[in-house]
């Protein structure tokens, strides 16, 4: 099927001309929008529209200019109008939000008291800690202060992961049972 053929099918509601059409010219578009947004799915979301605009407006189209040309007319228009929203949200919110946006910053830093019992508690943990037997310990320390995956630890210390999921299992149960003992629970 020629071009010119499929547009005046397409002015016919053909179904296979507009697939024939989609199919053609897809990428020119698809590759003109990815040069302009640098974004997969920005791009395929522009070159959607695009051709959804283009069948729905099929009737208008101009045969002294090239198709291809006409699509990313409109490609180029549907990215520019989208730029325009986008600028015109931020724009708003900033406005919106002018004065607020300096009263909303909360300081999440602790504050020395905070300090203070994170140092207690982590005293007391390494305490309970120590009361393991030391390939409990050295699996734990590996784990969680050090921040070992499973696949490390087992390159570590030679051992199957399987034994080393269930060391660290094993190590946490002990663990607890030594806190809730200390703690009188």
């Amino acid at each position: 099927m020629e071009i010119k053929d499929a547009i005046e099918k397409a002015k016919q509601n053909d179904q296979i001309a507009f697939n024939f059409l989609l199919d053609t010219f897809w990428n020119s578009v698809y590759g003109f929008q990815l040069k302009r947004t640098e974004n997969e799915t920005d791009a395929e979301d522009i070159t959607i529209q695009t051709f959804s605009k283009a069948f729905d407006k099929i009737n208008s189209y101009n045969d002294t200019y090239e198709f291809s040309t006409w699509l990313v007319t409109i490609s180029k228009n549907i990215h520019i109008d989208l730029l325009r929203k986008q600028k015109s949200i931020i724009s708003s919110r900033s406005y919106l939000n002018e004065n607020k946006d300096f009263y909303a910053v909360i300081d999440e830093s602790p504050t020395p008291e905070d300090k203070l019992i994170t140092e207690q508690n982590l005293a007391k943990l390494l305490r309970d800690i120590k009361k393991l037997k030391p390939h409990y310990q050295e699996v734990i320390n590996l784990r969680y202060f050090q921040e070992l995956s499973y696949r490390e630890i087992s390159n570590y210390l030679k051992e199957p992961m399987n034994n080393v999921k269930i060391k660290l299992l094993r190590a946490k149960k002990l663990l607890a049972e030594i806190i809730k003992k200390n703690d009188g629970i």
